[in-house]
């Protein structure tokens, strides 16, 4: 008998950008195993500063996944909390 491989494990992530006048609006998903976090990153541009939209596009994005990444530190805490029912104090 031999051993097959096994499939990889398989996590989307998305990201949208969305600018409107000088603020750019970015949301960052991530789907695994039937749940989903969502995190949300904002820019604004400063009125006396160039218009360079990738600048706010990178800085929203950034933002959206740092924020979804807390989410998903969060989610695995309870995870843990779950299984242990013990306080997790920091995946940090």
């Amino acid at each position: 008998m031999t051993d097959s491989p096994r499939k990889p494990k398989e996590w989307t992530v998305g990201v949208a950008v969305d600018e409107h006048e000088d603020q750019t609006r970015a949301t960052a998903w991530l789907v695994w195993d039937e749940r989903d976090v969502t995190g949300v990153g904002l820019a604004r541009r400063n009125p006396k500063d160039e218009d360079v939209p990738v600048i706010g596009d990178e800085l929203a994005v950034a933002r959206a996944l740092s924020d979804l990444a807390r989410q998903l530190l969060a989610v695995t805490a309870r995870d843990i909390e779950g299984v242990t029912h013990e306080h997790v104090a920091s995946l940090e």
